[in-house]
């Protein structure tokens, strides 16, 4: 079918943002001289907004309001480093530009935090995303529909007029509960046996094979 909008999510699907979030939440445990976290502890933990990530990245039984304070430092540190080492993987700019082109409207949606979200597309895609919604009070995170029926609203279109494009299980659900068609991409947080055990429709491993899948 023709979509006339495709929704995307940030983290592992348009932007490689593993490094910086990860050097942040290092930089947020060892200001109480908690033990690291691996790249790969935080990839796993990425996906269900910031509370979740700084909530599984404290050891355990850290109380509750220690919980709360780290994540504040959080997202200090991270609202002045989102963009030091994050970067479009390959083929994004080029995969925006030609569905725009085909008057596809495009969006964000995220379970960063808004600021952030808001931050990174200013800095890497201006003028090619016509809304983005990150995570806020007025929101509940995905895989709650709510952030991409705020985007939808915003375009006066139905779930079957879209497709959501995301990288992880929180995307499918994401997908499943709005009542949209899902594409996954390959390159993000999540391996290909993950995906598919968690019910991934369509898994595509590049920017041209999404284009087509989206177009077709």
């Amino acid at each position: 079918m023709a979509y006339s909008a495709a929704i995307f999510d940030m983290d592992g699907t348009i932007l490689n943002t593993l490094e910086d979030l990860w050097s942040s939440v290092n930089y947020a445990l060892e200001l109480h001289g908690m033990p690291k976290k691996s790249h790969e502890e935080t990839r796993r933990n990425l996906g269900n907004g910031m509370e979740f990530l700084i909530g599984h990245s404290v050891p355990a039984h850290t109380p509750e309001s220690l919980t709360q304070q780290i994540l504040a430092e959080f997202k200090a540190y991270y609202a002045d480093h989102c963009a030091q080492a994050t970067a479009p993987y390959p083929g994004i700019y080029e995969l925006l530009d030609a569905l725009h082109a085909q008057n596809i409207r495009c969006a964000v949606v995220s379970n960063k935090g808004d600021f952030a979200v808001q931050e990174l597309v200013k800095q890497y895609f201006p003028g090619r995303f016509d809304i983005a919604v990150g995570e806020r009070e007025s929101v509940r995170r995905k895989p709650a529909p709510d952030m991409v029926q705020a985007a939808l609203k915003s375009f006066g279109l139905t779930p079957a007029d879209c497709v959501y494009i995301g990288d992880s299980e929180v995307d499918i659900d994401t997908a499943h509960n709005t009542g949209c068609d899902c594409i996954v991409v390959g390159w993000g947080l999540r391996d290909h046996d993950f995906l598919l055990e968690h019910g991934a429709p369509r898994i595509v491993n590049d920017t041209t094979a999404l284009l087509q899948t989206i177009l077709s």
